[in-house]
């Protein structure tokens, strides 16, 4: 099995993990700061190049009822730009409560203050490829 990404896009970070090469597991690789559309993408393009996924997930903020909000508008549009510079499969995977679950995990780690802003969306990422790769194991 290839690497997949992971993608926490937000309006001003955009999280990215990585899973190790046997599916097993995810693991951040850094957030990007989300400033304007070529300089985000030239980050992003950084880490494709770098770990040559076979996939990429990115999560797709859905409202607790299931529908799609405004949030869910701006991701399409990152996807849309992310296909101008990746050719893989790119798939929409349900994201709620991965910021719940993200700040769990930091408060269990009694992660705060400025740290906590820096990793929050990496964790965000990390938990959706998790999710993911929980489904395709089954």
């Amino acid at each position: 099995m290839n690497r997949i990404l992971g993608i926490d896009f937000g309006d001003k970070r955009i999280g990215i993990a990585v899973s190790d090469v046997l599916g097993f597991g995810a693991h951040g690789i850094g957030t990007v700061i989300n400033k304007n559309s070529a300089s985000t993408m030239a980050e992003i393009s950084k880490m494709l190049k770098e770990y040559q996924p076979e996939k990429i997930v990115v999560g797709m903020p859905k409202n607790m009822d299931g529908t799609l909000g405004f949030r869910a508008e701006a991701t399409e549009e990152f996807i849309k730009k992310l296909s101008e510079i990746y050719s893989g499969e790119i798939v929409r995977w349900d994201e709620r409560l991965t910021t719940v679950g993200a700040t769990r995990f930091l408060n269990e780690t009694n992660t705060r203050g400025k740290k906590r802003k820096n990793v929050i969306d990496t964790v965000s990422a990390c938990l959706i490829l998790e999710g993911y790769l929980q489904t395709i194991k089954n």
